[in-house]
């Protein structure tokens, strides 16, 4: 096909992780199979694009981050589309199709995307595409395929279209024949099973979009004890399909050994977000029993010597490595264990057919190989399917190369969310499973994700104690099963805890603010402020908190600045405050019992209510279990606070198990209290939400 008869369309992407890029991508790879050609850009490049000017369709796959706010890289475009003084026009020119990421894990689902197809539309640019909202909880693939299968179609009509408008009819039979000028790539890309059966050769099938292979006898039919798939062996139907494949992605990354000498980088220089600051660790201490089911620690870190500021409700970033067993297994897998310490050069590989390859920003420009494995890439991440059809091609046995096909395949959709990612399998377990699949350096650059900072929320005030910041987290576990042989803790508090190990006290010892234990352990932190998760800028406004385990974190900040403001400021009106708090057993995981306890006394805190889930009640009706049972309780309360006095409402905790059914609570009091439907109670409470006056901050 000549390329002056392919037809182009804008392609722009704006990624958090990198999700959206990889997704980008995967369109622009496509593209050309269809007669098109996409021009592709960061939307962070504007200068190498213009929209009030573009005539061509728009595609725009956006992602969202923190608690619903678009990626970095579109914040500047996001301000430029919001500028008011735009006329309702602006864009009528602009043919656009979009395809939103995020995680219905939280409350603000694909706000990014959404924010910026409801700007579009405001400022009158026309979808040609029905817009997608892909769901990373449930599977980005189940939106993400499908959307792309049906984008080509809705391309070519644009392009019809557009042409009728213009004028220009006489074009249009050049375009169609250039849309179908390769019909057997269209054919095979549509979801069809009929595709002719080509046998696995032990070397693979190389650059196909879809690859089909017969059964494989040797080693893919589960042994005779197995009854049911597992993340190795698969049954019929799908160990007899023709699989639907990804393309193989492009190697695009070089990497050459150099020396021994020099040094490695300072964390500080893989951050970009602001200004990083290494703290000492002054006092551990175990807030939980032995025998409790999850084990939190509290840490205090001595921030005096820095202008490292925060307030209650803030949180911050700590730098963390991964864990130096696993970096050492992964050497010794990619029979790399004598090069840990050599530095590495890492460079785009020439006549890469990669669109915009560019050296990963995370990986520094020296560093040793050892370096990068343990701070700049996140071996646990769970691997994404082009990761597994990349591996397909190093793998060596050919019913383990089928099974990673199929992992990765159409067919293969629910295995790969049983089996992948809903068992959070990382790189080292599919090695172990698959011992055939030897992966070359460069690809697992190419393919692991940056390895991210691990966020906190303060746990103090520092006008209560000033150079002092405590932070509180359950130790992560990630027990033996099925597709992990052995037991991990999480990345960063398994390393914390190890970390602070040493100076390590129980609860008994006590949490005063003085003193502390001497240690010469540091680690790396930096600010990441919370604008709306604050204490109520009028002091005289009550306030309720909801923080069952460690959610209780920000709100311990929240009362040591309180009492501290009471203390200062006598003259000053306080309103009143309400906390609600749940753990598993009064005795073992009831966090700050006695800084609760004082609180209480000298009425910084006006209401505690606490529920205890596991405990056995032996009282005629039974206690309630969880926070959401215990607001119920107190509806009258909850209505007035919120309602008659403009009161505040912050939750901090599990967004599924525990946040979801606090809204859910709260729903039902304004529906009850104010005799109201449900689905108006949900507009008061998104009302609420609007006015940052129903606050969270949650996680999964």
């Amino acid at each position: 096909m000549c390329c002056d008869l392919k037809r182009r369309f804008l392609l722009l992407y704006a990624t958090q992780k990198g999700q959206a890029k990889a997704i980008a991508e995967e369109i622009w790879q496509q593209a050309g199979a269809h007669g098109l050609e996409a021009d592709m850009h960061c939307i962070s490049e504007m200068d190498k694009y213009n929209l009030e000017t573009e005539k061509d369709p728009v595609v725009i796959v956006i992602s969202t981050t923190g608690t619903g706010d678009p990626p970095d890289t579109a914040r500047k475009f996001v301000k430029k589309i919001r500028d008011t003084t735009l006329p309702p026009d602006h864009f009528a020119h602009l043919q656009y199709g979009l395809l939103g990421l995020g995680d219905s894990e939280y409350t603000f689902f694909c706000n990014g995307g959404k924010t910026v197809d409801r700007r579009l539309q405001e400022l009158g640019a026309q979808r040609f595409y029905d817009t997608g909202l892909a769901d990373d909880c449930v599977g980005l693939e189940l939106v993400v395929d499908p959307w792309i299968d049906g984008l080509w179609l809705a391309l070519k009509e644009a392009f019809l279209l557009q042409k009728e408008k213009d004028g220009m009819s006489s074009d249009v039979d050049a375009v169609s024949s250039s849309l179908s000028a390769a019909p057997h790539v269209v054919h095979e890309l549509n979801l069809s099973s009929e595709v002719q059966n080509l046998k696995l050769e032990d070397g693979g099938v190389r650059n196909s979009d879809i690859l089909t292979q017969k059964l494989v006898d040797t080693n893919l039919v589960a042994s005779t004890g197995d009854t049911e798939p597992s993340l190795v062996h698969s049954f019929p139907p799908i160990s007899q399909a023709a699989l639907n494949i990804p393309a193989l992605p492009p190697e695009y990354i070089e990497v050459q050994f150099q020396d021994t000498h020099g040094e490695n980088p300072h964390l500080s220089s893989l951050v970009s977000e602001g200004t990083t600051f290494e703290v000492p660790v002054t006092k551990a201490v175990q807030l939980t029993r032995e025998d409790a089911i999850k084990t939190a620690l509290l840490l205090e870190l001595d921030t005096a010597d820095t202008v490292f500021d925060y307030q209650p409700g803030d949180a911050f970033c700590v730098i963390c490595p991964n864990n130096v067993n696993e970096v050492e297994e992964l050497l010794q897998i990619l029979g790399l264990s004598e090069k840990g310490d050599y530095f590495v050069c890492v460079k785009v590989k020439q006549g890469t057919k990669k669109k915009g390859a560019t050296r990963p920003q995370h990986i520094p420009e020296r560093s040793t190989l050892k370096f990068i494995l343990t701070w700049c890439l996140e071996i646990r991440a769970v691997p994404k399917k082009a990761f597994l059809r990349a591996l397909v091609e190093c793998t060596s046995d050919v019913g383990e190369k089928r099974r990673l096909q199929e992992l990765c395949s159409r067919q293969g959709a629910s295995d790969y969310t049983r089996f992948i990612r809903e068992s959070n399998v990382c790189l080292l377990d599919l090695l172990h499973a698959f011992p055939s699949c030897k992966p070359s350096l460069n690809l697992l650059i190419e393919h692991l994700p940056k390895l991210q900072a691990r966020s906190y929320s303060v746990s103090s005030s520092n006008l209560y104690q000033p150079g002092r910041l405590w932070f509180v987290f359950n130790i992560v576990e990630f027990p033996a099963c099925p597709t992990r042989a052995v037991s991990r803790k999480g990345v960063c508090t398994g390393w914390l805890a190890e970390l602070v190990a040493p100076l390590l006290h129980h609860i008994k010892n006590n949490l005063d603010t003085k003193g502390g234990s001497h240690s010469t352990e540091k680690i790396s932190i930096f600010a990441r402020p919370n604008n709306t998760f604050h204490l109520p800028a009028d002091s005289s406004v009550p306030f309720m908190m909801v923080g069952p385990g460690t959610g209780i974190s920000p709100f311990i900040g929240f009362l040591q600045h309180r009492q501290k403001l009471r203390e200062e400021h006598t003259d000053w009106e306080f309103g009143e405050t309400w906390l609600f708090f749940g753990c598993r057993h009064q005795d073992r995981d009831y966090l700050f019992k006695d800084e609760l306890r004082c609180f209480l006394e000298n009425g910084t805190l006006t209401h505690l209510k606490v529920c205890f889930s596991r405990d056995s009640s032996t009282a005629e009706v039974a206690s309630p279990k969880y926070v959401q049972d215990v607001i119920r309780l107190y509806a009258k309360e909850v209505a007035r606070v919120l309602l008659k006095e403009r009161g505040y409402f912050y939750v901090c905790g599990d967004k599924k198990h525990m946040a979801d059914g606090v809204s859910d609570a709260v729903v039902d009091i304004i529906s009850m209290e104010m005799e109201v439907d449900k689905l108006e109670a949900m507009k008061i409470l998104a009302m609420l939400r609007e006015a940052n006056r129903y606050l969270q901050d949650v996680w999964s």
